[in-house]
């Protein structure tokens, strides 16, 4: 009793996406609702820095990610997961660690408002 021999059996390895995504981490969404409200107030030009995709030169502030060139940044601004990013980012505040902390009863307890001081 062998093996059959027209049986394919793929390996399960990590894609190759997975290890691009893991190498430069991404912020939450609550970082980048702040930082979106920080960019408003001021403009200032990225720094030079070796260890990110072109030079760190060109980001999507919205999908907090880094692109090696212009042309691909510009394409990815078309992209549907972009747009639906930016429209998520325009409503209202996500949620941060601390609200889930305090829906976990983890906060400072809620006793209700005091009715009678002394």
């Amino acid at each position: 009793m062998g093996k059959c021999p027209n049986r394919k059996v793929k390996k399960r390895r990590y894609s190759h996406k997975t290890a691009r995504l893991a190498k430069f981490l991404l912020k939450g969404d609550d970082a980048v609702y702040d930082e979106l409200q920080k960019a408003n107030s001021a403009q200032n030009p990225l720094p030079f820095d070796e260890d990110l995709p072109g030079m760190g030169q060109y980001y999507c502030l919205h999908c907090d990610r880094y692109f090696s060139n212009v042309s691909v940044r510009d394409e990815h601004f078309k992209t549907k997961r972009h747009k639906k990013r930016v429209k998520e980012m325009m409503g209202p505040k996500p949620h941060t660690q601390l609200d889930a902390d305090l829906a976990a009863g983890m906060g400072m307890p809620d006793n209700g408002p005091k009715l009678m001081s002394m």
